[in-house]
């Protein structure tokens, strides 16, 4: 018995021992996970690449060759994850032995490899085969972007009298306003589209033609688009052609005739230069620089260029400048005595005739008078009244100035006008004739002009409430029953 017993107690001390053997084994149950993570297609190390597992193990990140090492993995079967910004995530299965190292490496995609292009630009304005009625397009394409990218756009245009290709580039709204074009030219235009992403795609090609350029018509005057004044010119018909561009304020156009050109007003902010142009729009030259037109409201000042002269005068504050049309020359010609503002001139160079109109900071205390070069007075139309006046012109033969007087008298905040009527003031006679008798009640008889022969005048008419339409007309001066409509829509005319 005693040996039986003995013999079973080496069996458990066995059995103990053998057991105290295995607990190292369940520690070394581990193996190593380790890779390399490259950008699909270069096959370049990818660093600071987030390492991850499911189920969970350690974290790691690759360094700067893209390798990584987790350790301490327990057996078994994971998904290993690699995340990094820009890229695509990615998975790959690995099989954990106990102590030994699974491998595996990842080519990761960049995070825009499924994106999709945008399809090609839709061009819409100007139509295909379209004849422009002026020298500025207005261009308007669109397309879809099948991921919401953000795109950008390059418009190629190009013309078919010189060799020019424009490219306009890094545009990022789907509409783009070019001037001038070329007159009586055919244009090619398309546009291509980036989204920054794919290889950029192009449009179709569209074409258009530009109206040849009119240069015969006889009538100026300002229209309001888009809250700026664009000048525009016109013959007897009606044919309207514009001559400046929608994007800048210009306004107040006075046709040189023997100079065959156009001069008129361009504001920026609060200041404003005299330009020149062709009578088709083109070569537009800023002459003013250093001194400006300038007084108490910027749309009641008025400039002055003379027949058969190179010289433009305009106003300054108290003070009459003249200035050369090619921007030299600039000269004090006169300023007032009494500090009151020139807002308006006329002058004829060859009878040593200058006409002015002035008036207080506030457009009031008119004064029309006519002096020579020399500053002597030599007549006055108008002066000691109240309310406002504007729309200054010499006759030709310098016997005659026209203007418009608000006979009402009313001074106000706004400058409004209840009763602007026309007249002719004759200067060796010292009379003055209302030319308004026809003028509808609750108007304004404004911006007048004699017309080439003289026998008629043009003007605006507009009701007195200040914000209605304005009209051009003109009006026979012998017939007190015959005024007729020539524009609407329209203000500050001319015809020479």
């Amino acid at each position: 018995m005693k040996k039986l017993i003995k013999r079973y107690s080496w069996i458990f001390i066995i059995l103990f021992l053998v057991s105290c053997s295995e607990d190292p084994i369940n520690e070394s149950g581990k193996g190593t996970i380790t890779g390399t993570v490259v950008s699909q297609g270069d096959n370049l190390p990818l660093a600071n690449v987030k390492i991850s597992t499911s189920p969970v193990s350690n974290t790691v990140f690759t360094n700067e060759n893209g390798i990584f090492t987790i350790t301490d993995v327990i057996a078994g079967n994971y998904s290993v994850q690699a995340q990094l910004d820009g890229f695509l995530s990615s998975f790959k299965a690995a099989n954990v032995v106990v102590g030994q190292t699974s491998n595996v490496v990842f080519e990761l995609q960049i995070s825009t490899a499924n994106n999709r292009p945008p399809p090609p630009p839709t061009l819409i304005s100007p139509s295909d085969n379209e004849i422009l009625q002026n020298i500025e397009a207005n261009f308007l394409w669109s397309v879809s972007d099948p991921d919401e990218d953000v795109l950008t756009y390059s418009l190629e245009l190009r013309n078919d009298i010189n060799n020019t290709i424009e490219v306009f580039e890094g545009l990022t709204d789907s509409s783009f306003t070019f001037t001038p074009l070329i007159l009586g030219a055919k244009y090619f235009w398309q546009v291509t589209v980036d989204d920054g992403i794919n290889t950029p795609v192009i449009s179709s090609v569209s074409s258009f033609e530009v109206i040849g350029a009119p240069i015969e018509n006889r009538f100026l005057f300002t229209r309001i688009i888009d809250g700026n004044n664009v000048i525009f010119s016109a013959d007897e018909n009606g044919t309207e052609f514009q001559l400046t561009s929608i994007n800048v304020n210009s306004f107040r156009a006075r046709r040189n005739v023997a100079a065959n050109k156009i001069a008129y007003l361009q504001s920026n902010g609060a200041q404003m230069n005299i330009y020149t142009m062709n009578r088709d729009g083109s070569n537009k030259f800023k002459v003013t620089s250093s001194i400006n037109p300038n007084g108490f409201n910027l749309n009641e000042i008025n400039f002055s260029w003379p027949p058969n002269s190179d010289k433009i005068y305009f106003p300054n504050f108290d003070k009459l400048y003249s200035i050369n049309t090619n921007g030299q020359g600039l000269q004090l010609v006169y300023q007032t005595t009494d500090g009151s503002f020139i807002s308006e001139v006329d002058v004829n160079e060859s009878l040593n005739r200058i006409a002015l109109k002035t008036n207080n900071q506030n457009g009031y205390d008119i004064n029309i008078f006519v002096i020579n070069f020399n500053g002597n007075l030599i007549a006055t139309a108008l002066e000691g009244v109240e309310g406002a006046a504007s729309g200054l012109n010499l006759s030709f033969d310098g016997q005659n100035l026209l203007y418009t007087y608000d006979v009402s008298g009313n001074q106000n905040a706004t400058y409004r006008r209840l009763n602007s009527r026309a007249f002719i003031y004759n200067i060796p006679d010292d009379t003055t004739t209302d030319v308004s008798e026809d003028k509808p009640g609750g108007t304004n008889d404004l911006d007048v002009r004699f017309s080439p022969n003289e026998a008629e005048i043009i003007f605006v008419n507009t009701s007195n409430d200040g914000i209605s339409q304005k009209n051009i007309w003109k009006r026979i001066l012998d017939d007190t029953d015959l005024r007729t409509q020539l524009f609407s829509n329209a203000f500050m005319p001319d015809w020479q």
